[in-house]
């Protein structure tokens, strides 16, 4: 399968660049992956994307088995979204342009970075071998998004959604977050914005393997 713009080139890159090369599809994959959302979840974090074009990504996403729709069960009933394992496999790639796009000159805008990227900035920015040894898992709540990491020796994991018991939380906006995460921020300039419980030995040598150069 090839979207309708082909390369027409039999070289791997080239064959990859056919499903996830047009304009939007990388983002969709950004903005699922950590979890499902549903079409009105895409274009609140693509806004951007016109309906149009936004229908038509998801369909050659789709179609190239990068992800998949399916329905929830009961109360909601609603369609989602999801990646596939294959297209999980785009996220190491992602956070590797991630870190790579940081070299790039900024642009100015007036579109503030959604939460789905602050976490993707999150992994771009971490320093694993500053992690080794611990094992924890948190809770980042940025008021309507709740996000769990789990650490495994170094090891971050990411996904939408609480966890059942978190060995410390962080709660704050995505500016405030932002700032810590990207402008490099040090926590204790934040304290007023930021609110933190549990285990903050844990969670201070989290936000201390950030590298904001």
């Amino acid at each position: 399968m090839t979207t309708a713009r082909t390369y027409g080139d039999p070289c791997a890159a080239a064959r990859a660049l056919d499903l996830i090369g047009e304009r939007w599809a990388l983002l969709i994959v950004r903005e699922l992956l950590f979890g499902p959302k549903r079409y009105s979840d895409l274009q609140s974090g693509l806004p951007g994307a016109s309906p149009t074009v936004l229908s038509q990504r998801l369909r050659d996403l789709e179609q190239g088995e990068v992800i998949q729709r399916r329905k929830l069960g009961p109360p909601t009933r609603a369609y989602v979204y999801e990646l596939t394992d294959w297209g999980r496999q785009l996220q190491p790639i992602l956070v590797r342009l991630g870190r790579w796009g940081r070299r790039t000159p900024a642009r100015e805008t007036t579109m503030t970075l959604g939460t789905d990227s602050l976490m993707l900035a999150l992994q771009s920015h971490l320093r694993p071998a500053k992690l080794d040894g611990l094992n924890a898992t948190f809770l980042v709540d940025l008021g309507e998004d709740l996000f769990t990491l789990d650490v495994v020796d170094g090891d971050l994991t990411i996904r939408r959604g609480e966890p059942a018991r978190p060995d410390a939380a962080l709660r704050t906006d995505a500016a405030t977050f932002k700032a810590l995460v990207i402008n490099g921020h040090p926590a204790g300039e934040l304290d007023d914005r930021l609110e933190t419980t549990g285990d903050h030995n844990a969670l201070y040598r989290l936000l201390d393997a950030l590298d904001a150069s």
